[in-house]
């Protein structure tokens, strides 16, 4: 299959390049390398850089002829939405948008969406299922959902189809430290360098971490199945940041006490999505355990920051 993936040079998205690649798709990735990386991208997968609201992009799509798009494209720091939601409008709804146009103006049969569990907000139970309400508490989780709404009413109306995937927190190699939704990547960094890293409010707050390489597996199973559907895609499993904290001390064999900064705003307090229906849907399930992750995660940044 011809799959374009926007973000392709970008931490999830080369991923799934190298995951299409060993599938023996044909791709090309998209990226402007604001966030992203050329050395990330498999050498076998043709690149074009350029900005997905850009007519560029309109030309690589109208060249390429791809049957999917994987859209992981994003401007995606909670932080960086609530301070400039014009920007996130931009990138997020406006870049989207661009690339639904192009896909109805140049035959494309699906597009596989990258969404957040930020579009739950505040659990109201958990884990959180797909019937659960749509709160999202910052601009970043508010632009995703309409995305998804665009995508739902562009397949009624244009008959394409697409998968929704709202990723819990994903972590892994190549993932920027400087990236929101990145503490795994953050405390890496930090304790790979000799520093203790911050920890945001009381360190209670618990998240459900899932490895970028059972991610990118699960897009490529949603190019042919789950479709007009949206999943969630998750550990389905909960920690603490405290408890991550000190998971990742012991495997980077330090000895480090948290340094707590005040809470910031928009940040959900309590999430772990259930995955059960992805499970069924996509035929998939996360093969990573957090401590292998975690270990593969240290030995990628010890090596890079060498």
């Amino acid at each position: 299959m011809k799959v374009l993936v926007t973000g392709g040079s970008g931490f999830i998205g080369s991923h799934i390049v190298d995951k299409l690649i060993q599938d023996h798709h044909e791709v090309l990735a998209v990226d402007d390398l604001s966030t992203g990386h050329k050395s990330n991208l498999n050498e076998k997968a043709s690149f074009v850089h350029c900005c997905i609201n850009s007519s560029e992009f309109q030309k690589a799509v109208e060249s390429f002829k791809p049957e999917a798009i994987i859209h992981q494209a994003a401007q995606v720091s909670v932080q960086k939405s609530i301070h400039d939601p014009l920007k996130d409008e931009e990138i997020n709804i406006r870049g989207s948008l661009n690339v639904i146009e192009c896909a109805k103006k140049y035959g494309v049969k699906k597009i596989v969406f990258a969404s957040t569990a930020a579009v739950y907000g505040n659990p109201v139970s958990l884990p959180i299922g797909l019937a659960h309400p749509i709160q999202p508490l910052s601009p970043y989780g508010l632009s995703k959902f309409t995305v998804e709404g665009y995508l739902k009413l562009t397949s009624e109306l244009h008959g394409i189809s697409y998968t929704i995937l709202r990723y819990a927190n994903v972590y892994g190699p190549r993932q920027d430290a400087n990236g929101e939704g990145g503490v795994i990547a953050i405390f890496a960094e930090a304790l790979s360098k000799g520093t203790a890293p911050k920890i945001f409010g009381d360190g209670e707050q618990t998240r459900d971490f899932v490895y970028v390489e059972d991610v990118a597996a699960a897009n490529v199973k949603a190019l042919e199945a789950g479709e007009n559907t949206t999943l969630n895609i998750s550990s389905n499993d909960k920690i603490s940041i405290n408890e991550l904290f000190f998971l990742m001390n012991e495997i980077s064999g330090s000895s480090f006490q948290p340094d707590y900064q005040a809470e910031r705003s928009g940040d959900i307090r309590e999430s772990v999505l259930s995955n059960e229906e992805s499970k069924k849907v996509l035929n998939w399930e996360p093969v990573v355990s957090l401590p292998k992750g975690l270990q593969l995660t240290m030995d990628h940044y010890k090596k890079t920051l060498q």
